[in-house]
């Protein structure tokens, strides 16, 4: 683990003011899958970036798509 981090929720990382550290807009939906199911943003390529998951469905954050989808 590098130093400053400590493991957070949903095995991310928390940055050395405690906060979790949040995900790129720019990482493809077929990586999330790979933490989240092969069912996360079905209806979404793979190869599509969360930043666009995230325009098109309206959410502002990772968080707020799982809370209203």
């Amino acid at each position: 683990m590098a130093k400053g981090k400590q493991p957070g929720l949903d095995c991310g990382h928390r940055d050395v003011d405690g906060r979790i550290r949040e995900k790129r807009d720019d990482t493809r939906i077929d990586t999330l899958r790979e933490s989240y199911g092969e069912d996360f943003a079905r209806r979404v390529r793979g190869v599509a970036h969360l930043g666009t998951l995230l325009d098109r469905s309206g959410a502002d954050s990772l968080s707020d798509y799982f809370r209203n989808h």
